[in-house]
C-alpha cells in the first residue's frame, strides 16, 4: 500500500500501475471536504515518492465524486472576498500538483462526477466513463461558478461555446453527449471500465498516446485568436444574458468575466483569475440564498425519509372526482407506477379525467420522454368507474372533489362505508380545516389533508395535513405515497388556508389595499415580477380563479379576522360580483385573447380599472416600488413566521421550500425566512413597525421581535 488515508487509498495493480482509490470513509459519497481536501495532499505526496509509471482513479461508492462538501461553503463563503481566494488558491495548489505529477492519468468514471467531482477528472490526462456514468459542472444552480479548476479546463478541452454551455446550463451530461463534446476520451460498459482505464494508461506508458501533449493543452491559454475569442464570448454573452437576468442571477455574467479574463492566460495565472471571479459570485446574496436552498432541500428530504418506517404499502390508490385535479392526480400517480381508480358520478366527468391523462401522456410522448408503449401501460394503471365496487382492495382514497364543505363532507362519509378498516383517507382541499372535514367520519385517525397544486404535474409541492386525530400512520403512509409518485410532501399541522394558502392569502389582501390606495394592478405586477416572481399579483389572482380566490378568502376571513377579514370592498370582490372570474372566462383584471400561437393573452381592459376605481379611496398614483415590495413582502413573510409560531410548519427550512414549490417564492431570495435573514432582522422588524398602521397583517409577529432584540437570525 502506498497510502492508505481516510479519503482516499494508493496501491500498485501491475506493470507500474498503481490504483487512486477515492473512497472517504464514515460518508455514503465521496466528496471534497476539509478531510479530502487533506488527504489528497498526502496522497499526492506519496504517489511522488513511489515509483509509479502510470495511475488510474477510481470511486470506492457507487458515485465517483459528488463536488464540494456545501455544508462547509457557509464558513467558508462568509469571511469575504479575499479570503475565498485565500481559500481557493491552495485547493488550486493541490489539483494542479496532481495534473503536474510527470506520469499518465486515467480517471475511470463509474458514476456521478459532479462539480468538483468532475474538476478531479479535467486534471486527469484522459477520462473513461461508464455507460451508467454522468458528469457535469452544476454550480451555476447555487448561485457560484466552478471554483476548482473547472472553467479552466473545460474551455481549453472542448471550446469555449461547449463549456460555457455546459456550465451555464448546468445540466449533468450523460455519456453519449460528454463524448461528442470531448468532455471523456471513450465510454465503456461498466464491467469494463477498470480495464479500459489501465489499458488507456498502458498506451500512454509505451507511447502509442502523446499524454503530455494532451495535458499541455490545459496549461496554455484558449487556443483561439483574439477575434474568434472575441466572437465565441460576444454570442456566449447574447445566449446566456438572454436567459440569466444579471439583476436576480449575477453568476452566468460572473462566469463568463472570468472565462474571458483568463482564456489568454497560463493556466496558474487563469486559475487566479477563476479564483477571484468565484469570489465575487460566493459573496452574493443570491449565493447565500439558493446555497442555502439546497441545504433546505436536504434537510426536507431527510425529514419524509423518516415517515418510510411508519408506513403501511400502497399496491392499489383512488381519486374521487375526474375534474383537471382528479384527472392530474391519476396521471401522476399512474405514471410513477402505482395503479389508481378514478370514480366519479357520471361518465362525462370520466372521460375529461381520462382525456387530461391522456393528454399529458402524449405530451411526453411527443417530447420523446416517453415510448408509446409505456404510454399505454401507463393508462393502463388508471382504471376509471362510476361505483365503489373495488373500493374493498384499495390503500388510500384521495378525494378531489369541489372544493365545498357539505359536499366534501358527503362524499367522505360514503367513501369511508365502501372502504376497508384500515384504508387511508385524504382530502385535497385547499383551505377547509381536516379536522373539520373529520367530524363526521367513523375513523377520523385514518383521515389526512394531501393538498396538490394546480397543474399536478408541474408543482412539485404537496402539503401533507395532519389533522387534530389524524394518525401517525395515516401520516406516513400519505408522506411515502406523494414521494413515490415523484413530489415533495411537507406535513403540517391544521388550520385554515393550512401552510401556503394561509401565506398566500395576507399577500393578496396587501394587493388589494394598495389598489384601495390608488396604486395601478399593471405597475404592483410589474414590480413584483422584478423582485423575482414568475407573475404579479394580478395576473396570479387571473390564473387562480377570482372566484376561487374570493372563495379562499371567506375561509381565511372566518379563521383569522384579525388581519384576514377587511373592513371594504375590495378590487378582487368587485371583479367576482362583475362576473370577471379571470382566464375561466377570459376577463378579471386583465382581457385575455389568443395570441398567434393560439395561446391566450392578457391584454390591458379599461373596463377593469373602472371597477378598481369604483371601490378605491384615493386618486390612481404612481407608487414608489421599494413601498410596493415592502407593503406585499411585510405581509407574506409575517403571515409565514406566524406559521412557526403557531407550529403549523416545523421549521424556516420547510417553510421557505414550501413557499419556494407551492406558490414560485424567487429561488434567489431562498425563501421568506432567508428574505427576513438577508434584509436583517432587526430592519424588517423596523419596516412592520413603518406600516403597521395598515393593520395587524403588517405587525412584526412577537417571534420576530424576540429574535430582533436577542441579534439572532433564522439561519446561521
Amino acid at each position: 500500500m502506498i497510502h492508505a488515508g481516510n479519503a482516499i487509498t494508493v496501491q500498485m495493480l501491475e506493470d507500474g500501475i498503481a490504483e487512486f482509490r477515492f473512497d472517504l470513509q464514515g460518508e455514503s459519497v465521496n466528496k471534497f471536504n476539509r478531510a479530502t481536501i487533506e488527504d489528497f495532499k498526502a496522497a499526492i505526496d506519496a504517489v511522488s515518492a513511489a515509483d509509479i509509471q502510470g495511475l488510474i482513479v477510481t470511486s470506492g461508492k457507487s458515485t465517483f465524486i459528488v463536488g464540494a462538501d456545501i455544508t462547509e461553503f457557509g464558513d467558508n463563503f462568509a469571511q469575504g472576498e479575499q479570503a475565498i481566494v485565500d481559500w481557493a488558491m491552495p485547493v488550486h495548489e493541490i489539483f494542479n500538483s496532481f495534473e503536474d505529477l510527470d506520469i499518465p492519468k486515467v480517471a475511470a468514471i463509474n458514476g456521478m462526477a459532479l462539480g468538483g467531482g468532475f474538476e478531479m477528472c479535467l486534471v486527469c490526462d484522459y477520462r473513461v466513463m461508464s455507460e451508467q456514468a454522468q458528469v457535469g459542472l452544476p454550480e451555476i444552480k447555487l448561485g457560484i461558478f466552478p471554483g476548482f479548476g473547472g472553467t479552466v479546463r473545460l474551455s481549453r478541452l472542448i471550446g469555449i461555446d461547449n463549456a460555457v454551455e455546459w456550465m451555464a446550463m448546468a445540466n449533468p451530461k450523460k455519456p453519449a453527449a460528454a463524448l461528442k463534446d470531448g468532455a471523456v476520451d471513450a465510454v465503456v460498459a461498466a464491467d469494463k471500465l477498470k480495464d479500459a482505464a489501465i489499458d488507456l494508461v498502458k498506451q500512454a506508458i509505451h507511447g502509442r498516446l502523446d499524454w503530455q501533449n494532451k495535458r499541455q493543452e490545459k496549461l496554455d491559454p484558449v487556443r483561439l485568436s483574439p477575434i474568434e475569442q472575441m466572437m465565441a464570448f460576444n454570442s456566449s454573452k447574447g445566449m446566456v444574458l438572454a436567459k440569466a437576468n444579471p439583476a436576480q442571477y449575477p453568476a452566468p455574467k460572473l462566469l463568463l468575466d472570468s472565462l474571458q479574463a483568463g482564456a489568454s492566460l497560463h493556466r496558474d495565472d487563469a486559475l487566479k483569475a477563476e479564483a477571484e471571479g468565484f469570489a465575487k459570485a460566493a459573496v452574493t446574496p443570491q449565493a447565500g440564498a439558493l446555497i442555502g436552498l439546497f441545504l433546505n432541500d436536504q434537510v426536507v428530504k431527510k425529514t419524509s425519509k423518516k415517515y418510510e418506517q411508519g408506513a403501511h404499502p400502497v399496491n392499489q390508490a383512488a381519486v374521487l372526482g375526474a375534474g383537471i385535479m382528479g384527472g392530474g392526480i391519476a396521471y401522476q400517480a399512474a405514471s410513477k407506477g402505482t395503479p389508481i381508480i378514478m370514480k366519479d358520478i357520471g361518465n362525462p366527468q370520466l372521460a375529461l379525467g381520462m382525456s387530461e391523462a391522456n393528454k399529458l401522456l402524449t405530451k411526453q410522448v411527443e417530447r420523446k420522454k416517453m415510448k408509446p408503449a409505456q404510454m399505454g401501460e401507463t393508462l393502463a394503471r388508471i382504471r376509471p368507474t362510476l361505483s365503489y365496487d373495488e373500493f374493498k382492495e384499495v390503500d388510500i382514497v384521495i378525494e378531489a372533489v369541489t372544493e365545498n364543505p357539505k359536499v366534501k363532507g358527503i362524499v367522505l362519509k360514503e367513501t369511508e362505508s365502501k372502504v376497508r378498516d384500515n384504508t387511508i383517507i385524504a382530502s385535497n382541499t385547499s383551505t377547509i380545516s381536516i379536522t373539520r372535514l373529520a367530524e363526521n367520519l367513523e375513523r377520523p385517525e385514518n383521515f389526512v389533508g394531501m393538498h396538490f397544486f394546480n397543474p399536478v404535474h408541474m408543482m412539485p409541492l404537496v402539503e401533507v395535513i395532519r389533522g387534530e386525530k389524524t394518525s401517525a400512520e395515516a401520516i406516513a403512509t400519505t408522506v411515502v405515497l406523494a414521494q413515490k409518485m415523484g413530489k415533495t410532501p411537507i406535513v403540517v399541522n391544521d388550520c385554515p388556508g393550512f401552510l401556503v394558502n394561509r401565506v398566500l392569502f395576507p399577500y393578496f389582501g396587501a394587493f388589494d389595499l394598495l389598489l384601495k390606495d390608488g396604486a395601478d394592478f399593471q405597475q404592483i405586477d410589474k414590480v413584483m415580477e422584478k423582485f423575482g416572481w414568475p407573475m404579479g399579483p394580478a395576473y396570479l389572482m387571473d390564473v387562480v380563479g377570482i372566484d376561487t380566490g374570493v372563495h379562499g378568502a371567506e375561509v381565511m376571513a372566518e379563521g383569522f379576522p384579525d388581519r384576514m377579514k377587511p373592513d371594504y370592498k375590495g378590487s378582487i370582490q368587485v371583479m367576482y360580483e362583475n362576473n370577471r372570474l379571470g382566464q375561466k372566462n377570459d376577463v378579471g383584471f386583465y382581457k385575455y385573447e389568443l395570441d398567434r400561437k393560439g395561446k391566450k393573452a392578457k391584454v390591458v381592459d379599461p373596463t377593469a380599472y373602472e371597477l378598481v376605481a369604483s371601490v378605491a379611496t384615493a386618486e390612481k398614483r404612481e407608487f414608489d416600488a421599494q413601498e410596493i415590495i415592502d407593503r406585499m413582502m411585510l405581509a407574506f413573510c409575517n403571515e409565514t413566521v406566524r406559521c412557526l409560531e403557531d407550529n403549523i410548519v416545523a421549521t424556516p427550512a420547510e417553510a421557505d421550500m414550501a413557499m419556494i414549490m407551492g406558490v414560485g417564492f424567487p429561488p434567489f431570495r431562498g425563501g421568506p425566512c432567508r428574505y427576513i435573514d438577508q434584509t436583517g432582522v432587526a430592519e424588517y422588524v423596523a419596516l412592520c413597525n413603518k406600516y403597521a398602521h395598515l393593520g395587524k397583517a403588517y405587525e412584526a409577529p412577537e417571534m420576530l421581535r424576540e429574535m430582533a432584540a436577542n441579534n439572532k437570525k433564522f439561519y446561521g
